[in-house]
């Protein structure tokens, strides 16, 4: 019997959210920018490592934001697949350099990365957060990872046939929702998120209304956005003993993504640091993107 219950509830879940082609259009509506011109890019500094130069560079998504990120590029004149990377709230490594070291790896293999600061890299993000604001707030972090793949694309040397995605925790969730309305994106790898936004925004700051709070943020859904995903591979990773992602909000996730798609489930936590989770990253991102001297 309580089998048969979690069934019911499961399957409701999956279907409570069905959008209509009004739905769809008016959370599209809600991301739209002016993409007449790139963001504005300044070089800070430049490191060689071995064949891969790294530029510490800033760019303005819009409305007088300033970004940082690196820019990851091998040597050579391409095509090269891009990579978007974008790092997980955490005690450490909170900000652009999460995957750095990673970038630079996979640019051996022939591909050019960019990876960003997203708005929770700044020191105690989540406790100042005014919950009122976090719509208008997660509508723009949207529309300024948009704006980071623009400047990717930009490079005359990426292919812009292959193109990736690699997010984890915050960075997964708001690929998520970009994901959603953009899809440009060919690959994407997913690391310990949750089902929704809501799951953590009432850990922190709480708002005058939660009804209120829910009824504004109910068009950010994150499986909403998976399912309007097409034309591209996915690969989730979640960690076992993961304190803030339960192996049901998992399944939800995985569940809401159109093939073709792959979970994985290690024995991790949140931090998802194991050697092995790399690997299979990696692994994911080389076969997908074709790289390595491999069939395109």
């Amino acid at each position: 019997m309580k089998t048969h219950l979690f069934l019911l509830l499961f399957a409701f879940t999956l279907t409570a959210h069905a959008q209509s082609a009004s739905e769809v259009a008016a959370r599209r509506a809600l991301f739209r920018y002016n993409d007449a011109s790139l963001p504005n890019v300044k070089e800070v500094s430049s490191e060689q490592r071995g064949d891969v130069t790294v530029r510490d560079i800033t760019f303005s998504p819009g409305a007088g934001r300033e970004t940082k990120a690196y820019l990851v590029i091998p040597k050579g004149n391409g095509p090269f697949a891009g990579i978007l990377w974008v790092h997980w709230l955490g005690e450490e490594k909170s900000n652009r350099t999460q995957f750095l070291e990673e970038a630079i790896e996979l640019a051996s293999k022939g591909t050019a990365s960019l990876l960003v600061d997203a708005m929770w890299s700044t020191p105690n993000w989540f406790g100042k957060r005014i919950p009122e604001k976090d719509y208008e707030n997660s509508i723009r972090q949207v529309i300024d990872l948009r704006r980071a793949l623009d400047l990717l694309l930009s490079q005359s040397n990426v292919d812009k046939t292959r193109l990736g995605f690699v997010g984890h925790d915050y960075g997964a969730m708001y690929g998520m929702l970009m994901a959603g309305v953009d899809q440009r994106i060919n690959t994407f790898v997913f690391i310990a998120a949750t089902q929704s936004l809501n799951d953590w925004a009432f850990l922190g700051p709480q708002p005058k209304s939660k009804a209120a709070y829910l009824k504004q943020n109910a068009n950010l859904e994150l499986t909403d956005s998976l399912r309007q995903v097409r034309n591209a591979s996915t690969l989730f990773q979640f960690g076992k003993s993961d304190f803030y992602v339960s192996q049901a909000d998992g399944a939800i996730l995985f569940a809401a993504a159109n093939e073709p798609k792959q979970r994985k489930i290690y024995d991790a936590g949140h931090k998802m640091e194991s050697s092995e989770i790399v690997k299979d990253r990696n692994e994911w991102l080389i076969k997908q993107l074709k790289l390595g001297g491999g069939p395109r």
